[in-house]
């Protein structure tokens, strides 16, 4: 795979094709996965064309497609008709998936001690204003 602004190999995806080994799409996903975390493909680099990359591994286009398309689903690559698929930020996701599973434990633990949502809300009202280090004020009702 072509890496952002030049011609060196970013990424060498090879498929297995041995009997009880995943299915060609999924281990071209699981490879751009693996190399996105761990830094082998960087936002903004561009994976190559579906068709390519079809060529390359002996595949059909379709295999490919199917592939980029669960990267596309998991926010791992974007793709645009100009730019082609390109490897997303997802730091800023990173950050958003950690919120939603606090919050989510937040939720559940909350429900568990039988708050309701206006105190669960006000709990984490308190909390953010903390986090922030200013002291809570009441709200005008």
């Amino acid at each position: 795979m072509e890496a952002r602004g030049g011609g060196r190999a970013a990424l060498e995806v090879h498929l297995e094709r041995s009997a009880g080994a995943p299915a060609p799409w999924q281990q071209v996903h699981d490879q751009v996965v693996a190399a996105v975390d761990e830094g082998r493909l960087l936002p903004g680099d561009r994976l190559p064309t579906v068709r390519a990359l079809a060529e390359q591994l002996g595949v059909a286009a379709g295999t490919v497609a199917r592939a980029y398309r669960a990267l596309e689903a998991s926010d791992v690559v974007s793709t645009a008709s100009r730019a082609g698929t390109v490897v997303r930020d997802r730091s800023a996701q990173r950050g958003d998936a950690a919120a939603r599973a606090a919050a989510a434990s937040l939720a559940r633990e909350a429900l568990a001690a039988g708050l309701d949502d206006d105190a669960a809300l006000s709990l984490l009202r308190g909390a953010l204003a903390a986090a922030r280090g200013r002291s809570r004020r009441p709200r005008d009702r």
